[in-house]
């Protein structure tokens, strides 16, 4: 007869169940992603079989440590934990939840029950067990000893019951823990820990060849050189160029993306590659590279850094189309077909073909491309169209990235699908840019906040709030409105930790159309603009004091503290957010055009605050101070003025 074998698990006696733990991306397939000085909250659902107490910990450490740090997961009701982890430095981190049944806790949190029985001698005999436990602490636990032997004594003298059934003892047993079969989470969760730019950022973009603030000249980097007071004066801290390359020749795009270009007339910086170089060199008319350098460093010096835009793509005149001609897809008249979002056409630009036989070769060098300018001190890259390259790619290059310099911040340009953009998120890109152009009225733009904020994506895909693009002249703004440029900044940077202009056509309030397209007027990607650079406005003062009080006030380092407000007006859009003591309330009123009014619903207790407690809204742009009481109080906005009210709410 065959013997029967007994299937039995390790972990049998393991009684502790550990489920629903969050956050976590996929399961633990991709890091949920924090910046330094952020927390991480981790929840789980914690409980066993009958009325024994579980202790729960959640454990923490570095990516290739040994050693986990224990936190204790406190219970917010109905087997339902909670633990916060402080994420006080950059790296890749991971963490489990650990449960054990807590015996001797049991023990003394039924002691307490039984105080009342008149049945001494089950009293007695529990007292034994206490002891029992004392004593295996003892031998576990070298420092705790004196301490238990003192208990020990305790719990035999005249007052054993109140000594066993006190605080005291509790909380012995919390510190010196009996640890037995205990049951942790099958999967490490992993965690990575960003610079605080990745999350906290604000962008100011324009064309360098526009920069020259006499005559009719090309801008060169000495002219961006001169402009750095004025974008320190607004108030940002990363100043982003579109490709500084050479610009090819063949099908070079005229004025307003005119298939045939004039003589003299400069091209598009997206159609990248020459006889001159392709994306490790420098178009000549900008400068040359120590000129690039001595604008990075100069950069520097007034707190701004620079960002590069990475576009995959090349000019038919691009060297790597004759030095790697397997890297593109050929048709049978023996040319390229050409980049095309139907219907837009690209003629001037041939993409890369991720399925060639050499890709590996191909993955390498476009990473050097990165490598190149990481080495000249470019530690933040937005990339251009990243969607239309190979997920695994990106998932592989930015990866490598990290390993090598984990300073080094991606913005994806991706203006798609959206399970494509959360796919290039979780694939390792910082930032995201976002439908926030396009959601303009106050029922949009608060169910987007929602679905960004209260769904799985707050853990990985951090957006980035773009009122304007060199690509996209919303149609909200081609009225020219004065008001409706100052709402829709004051969203973007108010709504968003991480957001961004499109200058100095912004703030100048520049809006002129194509008819009937969301695109610019003689945009600056097919010519050389001239602007007065020394021109200020309301909108600048705006932008100038936005950027100060993001800096003044911590509730602005983080996107996920959004809370949406009630306000009894279709027109008027409240929200609060908070960090710590700072805390935030903001009102936006979506009619430009006119003054509107109503009450709102301060959330009393997520603003720290009581029923009858008074306390004063204090408007960080006006000045204005209000007393305010309780939780339903009137505002009133006239567009004109401002579009909106900041308050910080402070103690009366």
């Amino acid at each position: 007869m065959k013997k029967m074998t007994q299937p039995f698990s390790r972990s049998g006696r393991s009684r502790v169940i550990i489920a629903h733990i969050i956050p976590h991306v996929d399961g633990g397939l991709y890091p949920v992603k924090r910046i330094e000085g952020d927390w991480l909250t981790v929840e789980a659902d914690v409980f066993t079989d009958g009325h024994d107490l579980v202790r729960p910990w959640l454990l923490f450490r570095r990516k290739g440590s040994r050693k986990w740090t224990e936190y204790d997961m406190y219970t917010s009701g109905n087997d339902h934990w909670v633990a916060h982890v402080p994420c006080t430095e950059t790296g890749e981190f991971e963490y489990r939840v650990k449960a054990f049944v807590d015996h001797a806790s049991t023990w003394q949190h039924a002691f307490r029950k039984r105080l009342n029985e008149s049945d001494t001698r089950e009293l007695d005999v529990q007292l034994q067990i206490g002891i029992e436990f004392l004593g295996r602490i003892a031998s576990e636990y070298p420092r705790a000893r004196k301490p238990a032997a003192k208990w020990i004594t305790a719990l035999q003298g005249e007052q054993a019951h109140e000594s066993a059934a006190g605080d005291g003892i509790r909380e012995f047993l919390r510190t010196y823990p009996l640890v037995e079969h205990a049951t942790e989470s099958p999967v490490d969760l992993p965690l990575v820990v960003h610079r605080e730019r990745a999350g906290f950022s604000a962008w100011y973009s324009f064309f360098p060849r526009s920069a020259a603030t006499e005559g009719k000249s090309h801008g060169t980097f000495a002219d961006c050189e001169l402009l750095l007071p004025r974008i320190q004066e607004l108030g940002f801290d990363v100043v982003y160029f579109p490709p500084i390359h050479p610009i090819g020749y063949a099908f070079r795009k005229g004025k307003n993306n005119a298939l045939n270009a004039s003589p003299g007339e400069p091209g598009c910086p997206y159609a990248t590659g020459s006889e001159l170089g392709g994306h490790r060199d420098i178009l000549p008319e900008l400068g040359t590279l120590e000129d690039f350098r001595r604008f990075i460093s100069r950069a520097g010096e007034f707190g701004l850094e620079v960002a590069m835009d990475f576009a995959i793509q090349c000019s038919p005149d691009h060297p790597y189309v004759k030095q790697h001609p397997q890297w593109f897809r050929w048709r049978p008249d023996g040319t390229v077909q050409y980049a095309e979002n139907p219907p837009k056409k690209y003629q001037d630009v041939l993409p890369l073909d991720f399925e060639n036989d050499d890709w590996q070769a191909m993955w390498l060098e476009l990473k050097g491309i990165l490598d190149y300018w990481i080495a000249e001190g470019i530690r933040i890259f937005r990339v251009d169209n990243p969607h239309t390259k190979s997920f695994i790619f990106w998932q592989w290059c930015l990866a490598e990235i990290a390993k090598e310099h984990p300073d080094v911040i991606f913005l994806s340009e991706a203006f798609t699908r959206p399970r494509i953009m959360e796919d290039l998120a979780k694939k390792g890109f910082h930032q995201s840019y976002t439908y926030f152009t396009w959601r303009n009225s106050k029922g949009e733009m608060m169910q987007y906040m929602d679905e960004l904020t209260r769904s799985p994506m707050r853990e990985y895909f951090r957006p980035s709030f773009w009122p304007n693009t060199h690509d996209i002249n919303p149609y909200i703004l081609q009225s020219g409105h004065e008001p409706q440029f100052i709402l829709r900044y004051f969203l973007a940077a108010a709504l968003s930790s991480n957001y961004g202009i499109f200058g100095p056509v912004y703030e100048l309030m520049e809006h002129a159309a194509i008819p009937g397209k969301e695109e610019y007027l003689d945009s600056e990607k097919y010519e050389v603009r001239h602007w007065d650079w020394k021109k200020r406005n309301k909108l600048m003062h705006v932008i100038a004091r936005m950027n100060t009080i993001r800096r003044e006030n911590a509730a602005f380092r983080f996107t996920n503290n959004y809370s949406p407000v009630h306000a009894e007006n279709d027109y008027l859009m409240g929200f609060l957010k908070t960090f710590s003591d700072n805390r935030i309330l903001c009102v936006a009123n979506f009619d430009t055009w006119n003054r509107q009014s109503g009450s709102l619903h301060v959330p009393l207790a997520s603003a720290g605050l009581t029923e009858d407690q008074p306390y004063v809204v204090h408007d960080l742009f006006t000045g204005d101070k209000y007393m305010w009481k309780g939780s339903r109080n009137y505002v009133e906005i006239d567009p004109n003025r401002l579009p909106f009210h900041m308050f910080r709410i402070e103690h009366a």
